[in-house]
């Protein structure tokens, strides 16, 4: 028997409804009329808890197949969290270009070392870029590390390929204006995200 059905069937023969069903188990009644119609499972932690309020186990919930879809889909769901872990720390690592000196700039007749803070040394639309594309990474780890949870299919397939563009953009960025050293830092962070890509394709 299917998972959505057995479901069904147990809180059923429970009396209760779907609203109180998920009341109990600490879920929105959305989730129970998703689990029930066969659009999903629940994670492990939910599984436990539907098996222990009807007082079985979590095998007698599953078919073998079903577990193994669910092992899969769990194993993925720690990948991509692990992924994102790493894409949002490197890119809001990025923030150390605002206050360590990885810009070189040009002041009487020497070139000396200094962030993007304290950059004063080029022409103004250049500043400007970097600080938009600086702001544009760290916002986007920002965001992947507090959007883990989200499930919308536009920021599932943007948010890496996103990140790994704006790091490039700015390594290639940091190039073309002869900044050695920002260029460096963002095509090792880019290169570890692009590894990491690879790796859990």
């Amino acid at each position: 028997m299917e998972f959505n059905i057995k479901l069904q069937e147990l809180r059923k023969q429970k009396g209760l409804t779907q609203e109180e069903l998920a009341k109990s188990l600490y879920v929105s009644r959305t989730a129970i009329s998703k689990w029930e119609s066969g659009r999903g499972y629940p994670n492990i932690d939910s599984l436990k808890a539907i098996a222990k309020f009807f007082g079985i186990t979590v095998d007698e919930l599953l078919s073998s197949d079903e577990l193994l879809t669910l092992a899969e889909k769990n194993n993925e769901q720690k990948e991509s969290h692990f992924r994102d872990l790493i894409f949002g720390l490197l890119d809001i690592s990025v923030s150390m270009l605002l206050f360590l000196p990885f810009f070189g700039e040009k002041s009487s007749g020497f070139i000396s070392n200094a962030s993007l803070l304290s950059l004063s040394g080029i022409s103004p639309y250049l500043r400007i870029l970097y600080y938009i594309l600086t702001a544009g990474i760290i916002l986007c780890g920002v965001l992947t590390l507090a959007m883990q949870k989200c499930e919308k299919p536009i920021w599932l397939w943007s948010k890496n390929k996103l990140s790994l563009l704006l790091s490039s953009s700015g390594a290639i960025l940091f190039v073309i204006s002869l900044q050695p050293y920002a260029a460096t830092y963002l095509l090792i962070i880019s290169a570890i995200k692009a590894l990491t890509l690879i790796k859990w394709q």
